[in-house]
């Protein structure tokens, strides 16, 4: 998972400093986004042809870390 997630990269230069896909113009949210909309990972191929399989299991395995939390608690 960890060489999956080196993958995303945040840099300050590249889409106001979100995570992106290798430092390209494609935040984690809309490949995220895309994915929840039900396209495939070969859609997405097809009309980002720069992506590669790694790229969108990347972002899945970074969400994944991002709601890995020991406790939740309301806030208000």
């Amino acid at each position: 998972m960890e060489n999956l997630i080196s993958r995303i990269t945040i840099n300050p230069d590249v889409c106001h400093g979100k995570p992106t896909v290798r430092n390209m113009r494609y935040p984690v949210e809309m490949i995220l986004d895309l994915l929840s909309s039900g396209m495939t990972f070969q859609e997405m191929i097809e009309d980002y042809p720069a992506l590669e399989n790694e790229d969108i299991l990347a972002c899945l395995a970074y969400a994944s870390k991002l709601t890995d939390v020991k406790i939740l608690s309301k806030v208000a």
